[in-house]
């Protein structure tokens, strides 16, 4: 039988730590489902546990003084939720919930630290994917400036696809609003009018992409940059200790 710490190979993070990093620091790491919009941190609430992400997608989002939010992150299977709990953060500066429902694994935050702080492979993988996040949140700032809705719309979709690794996004139009940040409406139209270009089916708060070339023909340059960097991070990670 397989050492325990095998199965989180799913998680890409973990599937690059050395194994006798497995075995020595990640002994506390306990499976847990994230049923769509767990809210996995509140704004200002303490990091007590960390999350590696298997399956499903997170959402990091910024919340307005009049309850509006959008998203300027969003973590899957690539990474972990609480980040910032590995660089001295002890609350969270945004509310992340889980967009698309999936599974994890939970540690508590402390004893992940310790693993950071204590091994050398541990804390250069998880600098390279802190990376990531920083590079996501200044691209999704600039992003959310001075592209369309339409054009934001699109990379979300293409973003999430790749980070779930399916084209069948269980999504409702009320839900991609709160992503982008726009009314309902406006995310209506807008699918409306990727739907009647073929590039999408929408039915019954499930999303499919149908044209992927098209779809990123339609999306900013911002969605190139990010699979860029996304299966850049992924290929490091499979080479550290493959």
């Amino acid at each position: 039988m397989p050492p325990p710490n095998r199965i989180t190979a799913k998680n890409r993070l973990l599937a690059a730590f050395p194994q006798e990093d497995l075995d020595h620091f990640f002994s506390d790491l306990r499976p847990v489902s994230l049923p769509q919009r767990h809210v996995i941190y509140e704004a200002g609430a303490p990091i007590d546990d960390v999350y590696f992400i298997e399956e499903g997608l997170s959402s990091v989002l910024t919340t307005m003084a009049d309850g509006s939010t959008i998203e300027v992150g969003m973590v899957g299977m690539e990474g972990m939720v609480g980040v910032s709990a590995l660089l001295g953060g002890e609350t969270s500066a945004q509310q992340v919930i889980m967009q698309i429902a999936g599974t994890g694994l939970r540690m508590n935050a402390a004893f992940c630290k310790a693993a950071f702080d204590q091994s050398e492979a541990v804390r250069r993988i998880m600098l390279r994917f802190t990376e990531a996040v920083l590079n996501l949140g200044a691209q999704t700032a600039a992003c959310n400036r001075l592209h369309s809705v339409e054009q934001r719309c699109a990379r979300w979709l293409l973003m999430s696809s790749d980070r779930i690794q399916s084209d069948i996004l269980p999504l409702t139009h009320e839900f991609l609003s709160s992503m982008l940040g726009v009314r309902r409406a406006g995310v209506t139209e807008t699918a409306g009018e990727l739907q009647r270009s073929a590039l999408i089916r929408h039915h019954h708060g499930q999303i499919t992409i149908l044209d992927h070339e098209g779809l990123e023909a339609m999306a900013c340059e911002c969605y190139r940059l990010d699979r860029d960097r996304f299966d850049r991070l992924l290929l490091m990670n499979a080479r550290s200790f493959g």
